[in-house]
């Protein structure tokens, strides 16, 4: 322990951000993350304000043989932002944006959410597929794949990354590009958090808003699964230019929903127009009228507005979350009713379900072309158990995790999205096959970058020999 204070001196000494350690008045702040199920306590948090920082805070790690958690938005619902008894590389203080307009091409810093990069690009009428959270961190979302709602026309957010400046396991700082390191850069597009620590993204930038067209007819789940079904064949004709959900949630009470549906399980079709907000308005109008509506969302508004629209449903540290996520091959009348099923029996009225379409941009993009692997999966389905006592862990664990589990027969060979990974509990099982055939290489990168697993808060893949 003398050794490992005499070291942390030393970085202290010439660090340009703000070293926090258990005894610190801040610490617990410091230690929070988004899902409120999480309590982890590291030996230290490092909050990084440059890339020097970032680069001795690695060191010392390997010199004290001591793991890395890396926070960017700590919006993760495994709470892989922080770690018991290691080190915790806190990147919030380093949030900045630039825009070269005249490139489209965005540098993003590595503790950025969403909300940073879409107030910096779109007054330029620019974007680059973020999620549907603005508070989500943009490291995050992006190295497992980053699903939004420009998916249709401009693919996943790993799709839109050109290059990134990474520290790696031994403190060095190596650029990822099509020419420098590409195996890495190959790696980062789906690959997750293990290969070191990003500390800028570069994003291609497309012209999109300001205004673009939100539709959001809300149905009662009690009549039934005919506005899914037209939802379903509707974006079989159009899905290359619409990014959409269905979500099932609980109506609220307040002036959002009419008193008599207060308390009542809704569905609402949610979609984003990838293109001209007038041609969207008009293409989408079809949705607002598969039957008696419970209320009607659908606006022309602008972009920045959109990727807000869904924060209140997840404020930071206020609830507890575990999520579970499967891709679906097909959306059968089958799994629509199941879908609904589950809904119906969610035992918080502030979890939700979703049906993601994917198809468009992000089925044209080859199995082989990044580490996320194959994109011949037709739609997903999540299931996002959120609610407020400690007391109820178990029902809704379980809710989320039945659900998940039913879902298995329609599921597109047992892969997940691996953002929603409920607490990490399938492990290595869960990511060899949701990496498919990408597998043994990207076991061959982590070798190279990270050979002794100092980035293992993640959806981990293990610095093994390989079995072939």
């Amino acid at each position: 322990m003398d050794k490992f204070n005499s070291t942390l001196e030393r970085l202290s000494s010439s660090f340009d951000g703000n070293i926090i350690g258990r005894e610190d008045t801040q610490f617990d702040e410091a230690r929070a993350v988004w899902n409120a199920m999480i309590d982890r306590r590291p030996l230290i948090i490092a909050q990084c304000r440059t890339v020097r920082d970032v680069q001795a805070t690695v060191r010392l790690a390997m010199a004290q043989n001591l793991p890395i958690a890396i926070r960017g938005g700590a919006h993760n619902v495994a709470g892989h932002a922080v770690c018991d008894d290691g080190v915790m590389i806190d990147l919030s203080l380093m949030r900045g944006v630039e825009v070269d307009a005249a490139s489209c091409v965005a540098k993003v810093e590595g503790g950025a959410l969403w909300r940073d990069v879409d107030a910096a690009t779109q007054v330029h009428g620019l974007a680059t597929p973020g999620g549907l959270i603005s508070d989500t961190g943009v490291a995050g979302l992006t190295l497992s794949g980053g699903i939004g709602w420009l998916r249709a026309q401009h693919g996943l957010s790993i799709d839109n990354l050109i290059a990134a400046d990474v520290v790696i396991a031994d403190g060095t700082l190596v650029r990822a590009s099509a020419d420098d390191n590409p195996d890495l850069l190959w790696a980062l597009k789906g690959g997750g958090g293990n290969f070191g620590v990003v500390v800028q993204f570069e994003f291609k930038l497309h012209a999109i808003g300001p205004e673009v067209m939100f539709a959001a007819p809300i149905y009662a789940l009690e009549d039934g699964p005919g506005p899914i079904r037209a939802w379903r064949d509707f974006l079989a004709v159009h899905g290359d230019r619409v990014g959409s959900l269905c979500e099932f949630s609980t109506a609220a009470e307040g002036d959002d929903f009419p008193e008599k549906y207060w308390g009542k399980r809704v569905y609402t079709l949610a979609c984003v127009y990838n293109g001209d907000a007038e041609a969207g308005e008009s293409l989408l109008q079809p949705l607002r009228e598969f039957g008696n509506m419970v209320t009607d969302f659908s606006d022309r508004i602008s972009y920045c507005d959109v990727q807000q629209l869904f924060d209140t449903l997840m404020p930071f540290g206020d609830f507890r979350s575990y999520w579970k996520a499967r891709y679906l091959t097909d959306l059968p009348n089958d799994m629509i009713d199941l879908a609904m099923k589950n809904a119906a029996a969610a035992p918080s009225d502030n979890s939700i379900s979703s049906l993601w379409n994917f198809g468009g941009a992000t089925a044209k993009v080859a199995a082989d072309a990044t580490a996320f692997g194959d994109r011949s999966m037709g739609w997903m389905y999540s299931l996002d158990g959120v609610w407020s006592d400690p007391a109820d862990d178990n029902v809704n664990m379980a809710w989320s995790r039945d659900g998940w589990d039913s879902a298995e027969p329609f599921g597109h060979h047992g892969r997940a999205y691996l953002n929603f990974p409920g607490h990490g509990e399938d492990g290595a099982d869960l990511t060899r096959i949701s990496f498919g055939e990408n597998y043994e290489l990207l076991v061959e990168i982590k070798i190279k970058y990270d050979p002794e697993n100092r980035f293992r808060f993640n959806q981990n893949i293990v610095p093994e020999a390989l079995s072939f």
